[in-house]
């Protein structure tokens, strides 16, 4: 066995976590009609058997109009039985759950949502596409209950932590971002005014929370482009969070609909994201990346711990727990993080390519992932399931000649 801080206990408000590793909020698409089903409860029962401290149920909507994929929970009391037994099956392992609330906002479609999208603001969402409604302020303050609710069936559902999604372009995040938001409201405008439905949201979640429920809040270190959040007004959100209790930050940054893969980093694989698309619903999609997916979807070049650098200035201004997120592959980079000061660090691409690589980390079996970032599991995930390429048999010729094409670069 490795002697490593990595595999030390650490603590997220009441929470104590066997170690310092947390499989983050990456998006299954396993929560089929909007429920779990067994392939979800397989995966990440796979994972906390593979060795994480913790172990995190991807984007579950508050509310309906919060769903932007048939792939994703949607928190209601019939799904709690279910999310009891995945809890149960999670904790028997050894490891805790988090579930991470949050709502979609613009990116989405009517057919998805059950409603016209609604936003910060009103216009239109190319991502979908579709015409955006503006929320009312009654709408927002019932959205604010909604969060509230979600914690209480998650608490329900036996779930040990929740993740607040602030960030990626999501409807808290389309309220802090100038972008997004051009309301003239007490909820636009100033930085203080944009973070205004943020302070609902916590002052809810934290309330419904108590003193038995750990709170994650995933969040944006920059938006991604010249008119969106840049690193010194999201250090000023982040102060707010510590302020209103939040347990830990998870730190990272990009938006879904306009920075994609600022997220993820690399190159997103076209062939493969167009291959899997459903045709009937978004055939003007693969017309357009057919003929300019690059400029849609431009390649951010990839390093390990990517984020780290950027990171770091929030360690400086923060006392709280802070989580760090962002293509961390080996040990050595990982004891580099916990080093630098970070309470934990969340992963899922190489957990996606081995749910028992922490276990083999500690075994001294592997220092380092066999994820090659090629971001195949991203690319199919907004129509199947996430899988890595190397549990695929028959990946067409095509798309494989491409995967080990980007794995190469």
């Amino acid at each position: 066995m490795i002697e490593s801080k990595i595999f030390t206990p650490c603590q997220i408000g009441p929470i104590t976590l066997r170690n310092r590793v947390i499989r983050s909020a990456a998006f299954e698409n396993m929560a089929y009609n909007n429920s779990p089903s067994k392939d979800l409860f397989d995966y990440h029962t796979a994972v906390a058997r593979g060795g994480v401290g913790m172990t995190t149920i991807a984007y579950a909507a508050v509310c309906q109009s919060g769903l932007s994929f048939n792939g994703q929970l949607w928190m209601r009391e019939e799904i709690v039985p279910e999310l009891k037994k995945l809890t149960d099956a999670i904790h028997a392992e050894g490891a805790k759950a988090s579930i991470q609330l949050g709502h979609c906002g613009n990116m989405t479609h009517r057919a998805t949502c059950g409603c016209m999208p609604v936003g910060a603001s009103s216009g239109f969402n190319l991502y979908s596409p579709t015409f955006v409604r503006g929320l009312k302020k009654e709408e927002i303050y019932e959205l604010v209950k909604d969060f509230g609710k979600a914690v209480n069936l998650a608490r329900k559902a036996g779930f040990d932590c929740v993740e607040i999604h602030a960030g990626h372009g999501y409807l808290i995040s389309q309220f802090l971002s100038p972008y997004t938001n051009h309301r003239r409201d007490e909820f636009g405008g100033s930085l203080e005014n944009r973070m205004r439905f943020m302070r609902l949201v916590m002052e809810e979640v934290m309330k419904a929370a108590g003193d038995d429920m750990g709170v994650l809040v995933k969040m944006n270190m920059h938006d991604g482009f010249r008119r969106g959040m840049q690193t010194p007004e999201c250090i000023e959100v982040a102060k707010e969070l510590e302020r209103l209790g939040a347990h830990a930050l998870v730190l990272s940054a990009g938006f879904v609909s306009k920075a994609p893969m600022e997220v993820m980093r690399g190159a997103m694989p076209l062939k493969t994201l167009a291959h899997y698309m459903d045709m009937k619903h978004f055939w003007w999609l693969k017309a357009l990346l057919g003929i300019g997916g690059r400029i849609m979807i431009p390649t951010v070049p990839y390093k390990e711990a990517y984020f780290l650098d950027e990171a770091k200035l929030f360690r400086k201004e923060l006392s709280m727990p802070l989580i760090y997120v962002g293509g961390v592959v080996s040990r050595e980079k990982m004891e580099e993080v916990l080093d630098a000061g970070f309470t934990g660090l969340q992963m899922a691409r190489a957990l996606v390519h081995d749910t028992d690589f922490v276990n083999k980390l500690r075994e001294g079996t592997v220092t380092c992932s066999g994820c090659r970032h090629s971001n195949y599991c991203i690319g199919r995930m907004y129509t199947l399931e996430m899988k890595c390429n190397k549990c695929v048999e028959d990946l067409p010729r095509r798309l494989r000649k491409e995967i080990d094409k980007l794995e190469k670069a």
